[in-house]
């Protein structure tokens, strides 16, 4: 365990770093350490749940895909009409730990509530209390990331925490398969084990996160970054903060969600029910081992053109599914691709998006960018689920591909101006934070 000794007087730059973890790579603080055990115990609790949700609701309740897509597009987009929230709120006073613990605390709260809801209304319900949680602490927790990581090193960050947020994706479909071979459909098993990670991971913001964010307390904030709504808003106003969201979003509406993915591969290749809690397993241990290679790569070739590549890798994935191979090799190509496509976009994405934000305002300015990825998320899990049931699983995943091949062509002629080097975006981000 990391324990961050930053306190909110402390300048990001001089925040104390740790190196143990990823010997030989560019420190980073301790912060970034501790919030990333956090989102480790966290993801153990949440992707046990996710890896054994959609045998639960189609197998299990006999949910059509049509429900099961309105469901995971609640479970995916909900969050939406929260993160803003979150970010503003997180944002007045630098209460960043105080509205991420609340998140933190409503998603483990919703795991033992999946037991007693039996019925398409209730489920629904639930999983919104989960994804509200997590549109409320996402925005405060990378806001804390990126506050306290030097800009030029930013994308390394991010890659250290989405890679340790991704043991916890590795490790909580196999607990969650471990659990089921010992007891075949024993879901209130595994909804009472996450909702005890899920706990501890609460525990461990409490006690070892910082409670205030160290930039915040470096620069006196001007009358524009001032927390407020309407300078929340305002940020919109910004060109290159802009066209990023709109390419977040264009993106996000052909992005096809993980479980689809997932019953794809089963229905392909005729894996056994009790194995499909395996399938995230790859997506995961692709993510972990690229997640920091590519965030160093993003700070040193541009975060645009490795958040870009990573769509790239969706869809050959999508390429791949639409064939007919029955090969061993195609399920491990796919999940490679998967995973490739989270490591370059996820904490890249968020890394980019936050040299385009003042540091009094960062919360809301990352709430912006990810309530625009949810929103069309939730949009487009809804679409894909209506178009396999109208015309089946081939057809809808051809329409995805297709929407995903014209959307990156779009992005690419609404991308963000020219990205500098490191060292010019560190500089960069001083002239817009306002310190010299």
């Amino acid at each position: 365990m990391y324990v961050s000794e930053s306190r909110g007087s402390t300048p990001a730059a001089t925040a104390p770093t740790a190196r143990g973890l990823f010997p030989g790579r560019s420190a980073v603080t301790t912060t970034v350490l501790v919030l990333g055990t956090v989102s480790l115990v966290t993801d153990i609790s949440s992707e046990m749940v996710t890896a054994v949700l959609p045998l639960y609701l189609v197998t299990g309740l006999g949910l059509s895909p049509l429900g099961f897509g309105l469901l995971d597009g609640v479970y995916n987009g909900f969050s939406a009409l929260v993160r803003l929230v979150g970010g503003h709120l997180a944002d007045r006073g630098g209460r960043h730990k105080t509205v991420a613990a609340l998140g933190y605390g409503l998603s483990a709260i919703s795991k033992p509530l999946l037991l007693a809801a039996h019925t398409l209304p209730l489920i629904g319900a639930v999983l919104a209390m989960d994804r509200t949680g997590k549109g409320l602490r996402t925005a405060p927790r990378d806001a804390l990331i990126s506050l306290s990581s030097p800009p030029e090193t930013r994308g390394r960050a991010f890659g250290v925490h989405r890679a340790m947020d991704t043991t916890g994706a590795l490790l909580g479909p196999l607990v969650a398969f471990l659990i089921l071979r010992q007891a075949p459909e024993g879901y209130n098993v595994v909804f009472t084990v996450s909702f005890c990670v899920a706990a501890l991971g609460v525990i461990v913001l409490l006690l070892f996160v910082p409670s205030r964010a160290p930039e915040l307390g470096a620069t006196p904030a001007s009358a524009a970054e001032r927390p407020s709504l309407r300078a929340a808003v305002a940020l919109l106003g910004r060109s290159e903060l802009r066209r990023l969201v709109l390419c977040a979003v264009v993106l996000s509406l052909a992005t096809v969600s993980d479980s689809f993915i997932y019953l794809l591969l089963q229905r392909q290749l005729g894996v056994s029910d009790r194995w499909i809690a395996l399938l995230p397993l790859g997506t995961a241990v692709a993510f972990l081992l690229l997640a920091v290679p590519l965030g160093r790569w993003a700070d040193r070739v541009g975060r645009w053109r490795v958040f870009t590549g990573g769509h790239l890798a969706l869809l050959t994935a999508y390429g791949l599914l639409l064939t007919h191979v029955q090969s061993g090799w195609l399920p491990y190509a796919v999940l490679a691709l998967h995973g490739a496509f989270y490591a370059a976009t996820d904490g890249v994405l968020m890394a980019a998006a936050a040299g385009c934000v003042p540091a009094g305002l960062r919360s809301s300015g990352l709430a912006l960018v990810q309530t625009g990825q949810a929103a069309a998320r939730f949009v487009g899990s809804i679409a894909f689920g209506a178009a396999w049931t109208a015309w089946g699983d081939r057809s809808a995943l051809i329409g995805a591909a297709l929407a995903l091949a014209l959307c990156l062509v779009l992005s690419i002629r609404l991308r963000p101006a020219a990205e500098h080097s490191a060292a010019e975006s560190s500089a960069e981000e001083k002239e817009v934070t306002g310190s010299d």
